[in-house]
């Protein structure tokens, strides 16, 4: 039986597209990066250096190949504590090829989306993130897979109302 392939590989394997819609205003703020960013550390090698932060050279080593990765992050006016954190670090991911939009929550009402955080792989496969109350990964499993296409579909389309009205990573400014 051949392993599943992990988070990572989805993006190795992509050939195309990989989409991310963020709808929570607080995550894993156990993260170090967190941590020292709100202890007034800012522009730290561990968030910036693509030879550092696995993401950003995951991210640049996937869109050299060509696949198109964006993300568009729903988020509450004003913004917490963590979405200002994920605002000053992004600078980094774009660097490294994503792009990246911000929608604030109030302009965002009349959007039907699914009830979890997700992950859209070259329009065939979902990966639903699960995370606690307290934005921390669910101990009960921290991810959901699926590649049934009509939620494929709903989950692409929910995306693109997003990112159609979102404003580019450049442009947004926080409150």
């Amino acid at each position: 039986m051949t392993a599943e392939p992990t988070f990572s590989d989805l993006f190795r394997l992509a050939e195309r597209s990989a989409v991310h819609l963020e709808m929570r205003d607080s995550y894993m703020q156990s993260d170090p990066s967190y941590q020292a960013w709100r202890a007034g550390e800012r522009d730290r090698v561990e968030d910036n250096d693509p030879a550092v932060r696995t993401w950003l050279r995951l991210m640049s080593e996937t869109m050299e190949r060509g696949v198109r990765v964006r993300r568009a992050r729903i988020c509450s006016v004003p913004e917490s504590d963590y979405v200002r954190f994920e605002h000053h670090v992004t600078d980094a991911n774009v660097r490294a090829g994503e792009e990246v939009r911000w929608l604030p929550r109030r302009r965002a009402s009349d959007l039907a989306m699914p009830g979890n955080d997700f992950w859209v792989f070259d329009d065939q496969l979902v990966v639903f993130l699960h995370f606690g109350g307290d934005g921390e990964l669910s101990p009960d499993g921290d991810e959901e897979r699926a590649t049934c296409t009509a939620l494929v579909r709903m989950c692409s389309s929910a995306f693109e109302a997003v990112w159609e009205r979102a404003v580019p990573h450049s442009e947004y400014k926080l409150s």
